[in-house]
């Protein structure tokens, strides 16, 4: 599996896409033959359960995508069942103390970074139970994401960001702004602040930031800003803006024939 980690490390941007309806097998490798880095299947919102999450993840072998999980919240315990099924990552939400991140990061890693359960022989390793350097190399690769989507969460940026294993502070724009007593409104002096201070922060202490932005226009204009980890879209959101903008095109046309 690529270690996307190690392209975070580098200051590179990653860009993905956050699934919420569409589980097919072949979503994963058709988000590959796009060139997206990762996937994440969410477990929140969207209707994807433990089962369908080991099936969406086994149907990425073989290809270049990295497919993650987010999970329902983070008393999903334990949250590294989805490791076990597969996933190189997991995005936790609603993340609001430094408590909580570093309870995250415990349950994420093996000893001595964390207390994660072991499982050898399923399907993370491929049913091929490693040796001693596997538990290692699974730390280095596995992908932690919080996600701050609070006033809150915002007040304790500083100390959640510094927490050791952190690799990318995902920001739950619409929660924020509802947070916030502005909600939606994207362009609000009190958000904009807001993720001046994260990306600020993530550069002092090597996260990085992360977002979900809809258009073309906003995705450019976030990494412009410091973001590097970008879902494009979602993909209820990417497919209705392709087919209104197909329909749109097909109408205009042929009403001036």
């Amino acid at each position: 599996m690529t270690n996307l980690r190690q392209h975070l490390q580098r200051g590179e941007v990653l860009l993905g896409q956050l699934l919420l309806e569409f589980f097919t097998p072949g979503i994963g490798p058709m988000l590959d033959a796009c060139g997206l880095d990762f996937v994440i299947y969410d477990m929140e919102h969207g209707r994807c359960d433990i089962t369908l999450l080991e099936q969406m993840i086994a149907s990425c072998r073989g290809s270049g995508i990295v497919p993650m999980a987010r999970v329902p919240d983070l008393n999903s315990a334990p949250l590294s069942r989805v490791l076990d099924v597969g996933a190189g990552g997991v995005m936790v939400p609603r993340v609001e103390t430094r408590q909580q991140t570093e309870e995250i990061v415990r349950q994420l890693k093996y000893p001595p970074q964390g207390r994660r359960g072991v499982a050898l022989g399923v399907a993370h390793d491929l049913y091929r139970a490693g040796d001693a350097e596997f538990f290692a190399q699974a730390n280095e690769e596995t992908m932690v994401i919080i996600q701050m989507e609070s006033v809150l969460a915002f007040e304790n940026l500083e100390s959640i960001v510094s927490v050791p294993g952190v690799d990318v502070a995902w920001v739950g724009h619409y929660d924020l702004t509802l947070s916030m007593g502005v909600p939606g409104q994207f362009d609000h002096p009190q958000f904009l602040r807001a993720m001046d201070d994260l990306v600020a922060a993530c550069r002092r202490h090597g996260v990085a930031p992360g977002f979900l932005p809809p258009t073309e226009e906003s995705a450019v204009h976030w990494i412009s800003k410091g973001f590097r980890m970008l879902s494009l879209g979602s993909d209820i959101g990417v497919f209705l803006n392709a087919m209104k903008t197909f329909k749109a095109h097909v109408s205009q046309e042929s009403a001036s024939q």
